[in-house]
């Protein structure tokens, strides 16, 4: 069991009772799109970010994604941790069909690879970036992962090496790469990449 002081934010009801069987802690549900319209849900989510953090945890599809952005522009003050899910295509057991971009949600993913999403995002890690070396834009750069020929390719390839969703952008993917390795660690990374 995995003891976590931030809250967790997942999108519905059955992500958390996929988290309850891996996490002891505070998760709150977004209720997919309505926490726009929620404003004491907002005002909840503010408050454990100002006072433990948070920990994002929405499915890897572009509705994720807008509910992910939505939370991290509603925060503006607080810790954000994001956990992402790699992209893995199929269907729920509970659901007739697969969602419209056919990838698993949290409910759907294995709890292993959750547990190695958390690890991933630096929350199982006693190491923390800020006794890194960080890994900048311009090392993304010199890698060919952004501003050149054909590097959305690439990085669509090392997230996918990396199992990391597809839909990440290069801020959101520099943010993950520094909790998952060093500097160094990247830049040999990338040099096996090519």
């Amino acid at each position: 069991m995995l003891h976590l002081e931030q809250a967790v934010i997942v999108e519905g009801k059955y992500d958390k009772i996929k988290l309850n069987s891996i996490i002891d802690g505070v998760i709150i549900t977004t209720n997919g799109f309505s926490v726009i319209k929620d404003k004491e849900k907002i005002e909840l989510i503010r408050y454990f970010a100002k006072k433990k953090g948070i920990i994002i945890l929405t499915d890897s599809d572009s509705a994720g994604f807008k509910i992910r952005n939505y939370i991290k522009g509603a925060v503006k003050d607080g810790k954000i941790t994001n956990v992402y899910i790699p992209d893995i295509f199929g269907k729920e057991k509970r659901k007739t069909a697969p969602s419209k971009e056919g990838k698993l949600g949290v409910e759907g993913i294995d709890k292993g690879i959750l547990l190695k999403a958390f690890e991933k995002a630096g929350i199982l890690s006693s190491e923390t970036s800020e006794n890194r070396d960080p890994i900048t834009k311009i090392d993304l750069y010199e890698a060919g992962l952004t501003g050149g020929k054909n590097s959305s390719e690439k990085r669509k390839a090392v997230l996918k090496r990396l199992d990391m969703p597809q839909l990440l952008t290069t801020n959101s993917m520099l943010e993950i790469l520094n909790t998952m390795m060093s500097r160094e660690e990247f830049l040999r990374f990338a040099a096996e990449t090519d």
